[in-house]
């Protein structure tokens, strides 16, 4: 293997700057202890400025996935009834989730590569008024598809009553999310996607109407939120912490703080843009419809006689870029390219790049070069 730091463009984890890198070289220190309150509760503080509430904050040494596992087997009881849009692979896993923990899961199926709508979601009420929550994955990794109606669906589920409980591993930090503003009870995110850390942490966050039911429920032993809340008292987590890990985000939240939210999300808006541009001049097809597409997961078919998993392999050893494919009933159909965390204008140039050689060397016709120029356009616009 070549010790040419590969450039990943996947979406999660991403690359991990080297400000962030070093941070994780710090010392082991006693989890029990005044440094390690002093640093859980500081990044706890700035995980709020980024999620953008008031509410409470939990850190757990686990993956994205082990936060949705966290939040449903908490908030939703045996024989509870939840809503969940399903347009991909990481729906059908809080659909699973609900199911594994016994509540019933009210499908609404959506298109893959679109996502939900109000009105789908109203009429889903109307049908089961008795429904506890409204469980949604914004971005959903495995389509590229975003949902476009959160703060809608917010203010539908406070009137309504229900838990809003929002899946943004792979959205949340680089583009809009203001948890209290937009009324979500429950929002769940990783580590290693916007938040350019390491992976291995999920933070969420808890509003009070959420409170109210996981009071209710005691079906947790590591993910036992009452228990996480206990110890924050003190400044400790009920179970070990991946303590270098801690050491990272904190480190990436000062960066994130630094830059700006505004910045931020808008710097994920133009690179996204970039790529949309640069594919579209090369005359590949996106999977997501225009109006769902995502700033941080481009999802874009294989072209017509082109084999996607050659495309991402000569990436990978020739160029040093690494993209993703596709899941589930998508594998083998398309590939997918993370644009999140620290992505940059010249990270996105040589993804593009990239791609344009292994196109040609598979005996994909287009004109070369053409969505270089294209995505270097589109940022000067």
């Amino acid at each position: 293997m070549s010790e040419r730091v590969q450039l990943i463009m996947l979406p999660g984890p991403t690359m991990v700057p080297p400000r962030v890198l070093r941070a994780m070289a710090k010392p082991i220190i006693n989890h029990r202890g005044p440094e390690f309150k002093e640093l859980y509760l500081g990044v706890i503080e700035k995980s709020k400025k980024v999620f953008m509430t008031k509410g409470d904050l939990f850190i757990l040494s686990c993956s994205g996935t082990g936060g949705v596992e966290c939040a449903i087997s908490n908030a939703i009881g045996p024989g509870e009834k939840v809503i969940i849009p399903v347009n991909g692979v990481f729906s059908q896993r809080v659909k699973r989730t609900v199911e594994i923990f016994g509540g019933k899961p009210v499908e609404i199926p959506v298109e893959w590569g679109s996502s939900v709508t109000v009105d789908a979601v109203e009429d889903a009420i109307k049908k089961e008024p008795d429904a506890k929550a409204l469980a949604i994955v914004y971005n959903e990794t495995s389509t590229g598809a975003k949902v476009k109606c959160m703060a809608e669906l917010g203010e539908l589920c406070d009137e309504k009553g229900l838990l809003y409980i929002v899946d943004a591993i792979s959205i949340l930090g680089g583009d809009e999310l203001p948890v209290d503003d937009w009324k979500v009870d429950i929002c769940i995110t990783g580590s290693q996607k916007c938040l350019m850390s390491p992976p291995g942490l999920a933070l969420l966050s808890i509003s009070e109407k959420a409170w109210s039911a996981i009071e209710r429920t005691n079906r947790a032993v590591y993910f036992d939120l009452k228990a996480y809340r206990d110890y924050l008292k003190e400044g400790e987590t009920p179970f070990t912490p991946a303590i270098p890990l801690f050491y990272a985000l904190d480190e990436a939240l000062d960066m994130i703080l630094e830059e700006g939210m505004e910045a931020r999300i808008e710097r994920h808006r133009r690179c996204a843009n970039a790529i949309y541009k640069a594919l579209e001049a090369i005359g590949l097809e996106m999977f997501a419809k225009e109006e769902f597409r995502s700033n941080t997961v481009i999802g874009v078919r294989d072209p017509k006689g082109i084999d996607g998993n050659m495309i991402r392999r000569i990436m990978r050893e020739k160029y040093n870029v690494v993209i993703a494919g596709g899941m589930g009933k998508l594998k083998g159909t398309m590939f997918r390219i993370g644009s999140m965390g620290n992505v940059s204008m010249a990270d996105i140039l040589i993804t593009i790049s990239a791609l344009e050689g292994a196109l040609q060397e598979l005996g994909y016709e287009f004109d070369r070069g053409a969505g270089v120029v294209a995505a270097n356009e589109a940022f000067k616009s």
